[in-house]
């Protein structure tokens, strides 16, 4: 895990300049890149998906608008955030098996991947959190760390060797099938939604509802270590960002997120606009999620920066 020592150091010796309105130096840059199958077809999935996008305007229905905002909700809010970040990755709550698969199912609809591939990634980033092995720091640049490093699966080969940080969900058949079908799937939905709704809805859920999704998560890893504020001594560049949490569910109090990971709850007090732990609490009120972690008043005391002062 890195510190704030090490990276105003690396600040200090950044040589690719600051990012614009920010005081987040860019210290390091991809020297090469080899493009595998795996990333042409991301690019190809990615450019598809916003071309969708691009007819909206003359597509445009009430019922498709609705619908759309409806499966954002739907996939962003329950596949991602609950399931696959606050669920499946830190293990901050637990739901019967039929929930939780049915959830991480949701995920997968999103198209930002399997649980997997998505789970590991993401504990790679807690783990090596704005160093040079993070999946995405905007160390090295804005735009690797928006959407570049989804298309360079050797950055991902070359820093993960062994990606055996989630065996958890290996163990599980469930995701083991949803890995390799993972194609099948979202090839499946489109094809589903072609069928019921033509293209008008084509367009603004494949097209609109997951062009949102998507860079909604990507504004967390890129946005959210740049700009915004610092609430919790995390020793790293994670902020607190009120815009990007009110469109993703509460993800954008990242800050909160980095000094209690494990916590299922990110906006950590009543203002702080945060409809993944609403959900997640619903949850608990009827019975459905255990075991659900919250950081205690000595926890929120050890990430304080009050608490640090006295340490000095």
């Amino acid at each position: 895990m890195t510190n704030i020592t090490s990276i105003s150091k690396n600040v200090e010796e950044g040589k690719y300049g600051k990012i614009m309105f920010s005081d987040v130096m860019v210290t390091r840059k991809r020297n090469r890149r080899e493009w595998r199958n795996i990333d042409i077809q991301m690019l190809v999935g990615m450019v598809v998906i916003h071309l969708l996008t691009l007819f909206a305007p003359f597509t445009f229905t009430w019922g498709a608008f609705w619908t759309a905002v409806f499966i954002y909700q739907l996939y962003g809010n329950f596949g991602i955030t609950v399931s696959y970040h606050r669920n499946l990755a830190h293990r901050s709550f637990k739901l019967p098996k039929w929930l939780e698969y049915l959830f991480a199912y949701l995920g997968v609809l999103a198209l930002q991947r399997d649980p997997i591939f998505w789970v590991s990634i993401h504990r790679f980033h807690h783990q090596y959190v704005d160093t040079e092995k993070d999946t995405h720091s905007p160390t090295f640049g804005f735009w690797f760390s928006h959407i570049g490093w989804v298309l360079d699966s050797g950055y991902i080969i070359e820093k993960y060797q062994e990606r055996n940080n989630v065996e958890d969900l290996k163990s599980q058949a469930f995701y083991r099938f949803l890995k390799k079908t993972y194609a099948l799937h979202a090839f499946g939905h489109a094809a589903l939604i072609y069928t019921i709704g033509g293209f008008t809805y084509l367009v603004w859920i494949v097209g609109v509802a997951t062009t949102f999704g998507l860079h909604g998560s990507f504004l967390v890893n890129s946005v959210c270590h740049i700009w915004g504020k610092q609430a919790w001594n995390t020793g790293d560049l994670s902020k607190n960002n009120w815009l990007i949490a009110f469109f993703t569910f509460g993800e954008g109090w990242h800050n909160n997120h980095h000094a209690f990971e494990f916590s299922a709850r990110h906006g950590m007090n009543w203002w702080q606009y945060d409809s993944g732990w609403y959900t997640i609490r619903f949850l608990e009120i009827i019975g459905l999620a255990t075991n659900v972690k919250l950081p205690t008043e000595a926890h929120k005391l050890k990430k304080s920066f009050a608490d640090s002062s006295k340490l000095k």
